[in-house]
């Protein structure tokens, strides 16, 4: 770690409790953030949790390109292994602000190392920033903790109210900050990297290899929790075969997690389960592959991997919630469905199976979509915002200082 010897490049301490290899819409948006920041003049450190060489599902731990991490020691999450607990380290994240000398401390979770990054920012005098990306209140339910949404909330609203500026990726997301008092809420990070996530990336191969040639193919990415819903489009894929000639569609879920055993024992014969892929190079091919996406969580700020399957071209079947509302745009690139409508789901699921000009209309539309959300022009917007708030912080300083203290005044009068 190098001393403030360049005053003319920013630095940004990111301070976040999941991390690559890690694979999940949080770390995928802070690794793209600190790569994007570092080819635009920033320095940028990480503080995360030590993974292990190899997760439960997941690929071998990478280690940060530039070498710029703080890894905080943690432990397995027993429910969810792949998850890690940083142990309560605040030496560490001090003395990384000591030696970093940050600009701005950027909490992108708000858990653990998320907070210890706000308290040791707020007793240097440093900018705290945080990120908006999960909404946990809405998880209390899905794991059978409602009564627990209230103190999630209350918690999840005094930790942002503390920010300069919080960023979240979708307007839903933005309007439930403010409805809990937080105020500067800059709706940010809904891109897609519509080069690697293209069409062009379909691969009759892969479709061979697993014994899909003429079947039309639906997708699911992501983590298999309880959170994600994903029994829900199991099931309806389950209904829908049941209107449908035999092999006529087939589903793969791609992703690991605590629901997969459940959710093998729900899935019929149609349906493939992959596992974590790696993101580089499997995951493009497997979206530009199939045919259709589904998608059924309700808990979304943004949904990255709904963006990842329109930028490669596949028609988005699910309910229009949270951060997938802003996008998913019935009959235009996708088929909305209520929130916990399975036979609307399986409705859709047969419609796309059998109305190839459908399938291909809503495609068009969703690629047409993605290309609007270009990552680069968010990661822009982003270099632009850090800019702004630390000149706004100037600003304010200056003023400070050039004013009287008024106290002083009415002393001497």
């Amino acid at each position: 770690m190098s001393d403030r010897s360049d005053a003319a490049r920013p630095r940004v301490l990111y301070c976040t409790d999941t991390y690559l290899p890690q694979v999940n819409g949080v770390s995928i948006v802070t690794a793209l953030s600190v790569a994007g920041l570092r080819a635009r003049g920033w320095e940028c450190l990480v503080a995360a949790p030590r993974y292990p060489a190899v997760l439960p599902h997941g690929p071998r731990h990478e280690p940060d390109a530039a070498g710029q991490s703080i890894q905080v020691p943690s432990v397995a999450f027993p429910p969810y292994p792949d998850i890690r607990l940083a142990a309560p380290s605040y030496g560490m994240i001090s003395r990384a602000v000591a030696r970093f000398k940050p600009d701005i401390v950027h909490s992108a979770t708000e858990f653990m190392i998320g907070r210890l990054g706000q308290i040791a920012a707020a007793r240097a005098g440093i900018v705290r920033l945080s990120s908006y990306h999960t909404d946990f209140s809405r998880y209390t339910t899905a794991y059978g903790l409602p009564w627990l949404r209230g103190p999630v909330s209350r918690y999840i609203a005094r930790f942002h109210q503390r920010s300069g500026r919080v960023f979240t990726p979708s307007a839903p997301a933005r309007e439930d900050l403010r409805a809990l008092g937080v105020s500067d809420v800059e709706v940010w990070g809904r891109g897609v990297d519509i080069a690697s996530f293209a069409p062009a990336q379909r691969s009759d191969g892969l479709r061979t290899a697993y014994g899909v040639e003429k079947a039309v193919l639906f997708l699911h990415v992501g983590r298999l929790a309880a959170e994600k819903g994903v029994d829900r489009l199991v099931r309806a894929f389950n209904k829908a075969r049941e209107s449908l000639p035999a092999g006529a569609a087939r589903l793969i879920v791609a992703g690991a997690g605590p629901e997969e055993e459940a959710l093998r024992v729900l899935a019929g014969p149609d349906v493939l389960f992959l596992g974590v892929l790696d993101r580089a190079r499997a995951l493009p091919r497997l979206y530009a592959s199939a045919d259709v996406f589904l998608f059924a969580s309700l808990t979304e700020t943004l949904g990255l991997v709904v963006l990842e399957a329109m930028a490669s071209g596949l028609p988005v079947v699910a309910p229009p919630a949270g951060g997938v509302a802003d996008h998913l745009r019935h009959d235009v690139n996708g088929i909305a469905v209520g929130p916990d409508d399975v036979d609307g789901m399986a409705r859709a699921i047969v419609a796309l199976t059998l109305d190839s000009g459908l399938r291909a209309r809503l495609a068009a539309g969703a690629r047409e979509t993605a290309i609007g959300l270009d990552w680069e022009a968010e990661l822009d917007r982003l270099d632009t915002s850090y800019r702004d708030v630390l000149e706004r912080r100037a600003r304010k300083l200056e003023h400070v200082a050039r004013t009287p203290d008024i106290f002083e005044e009415h002393a001497a009068v």
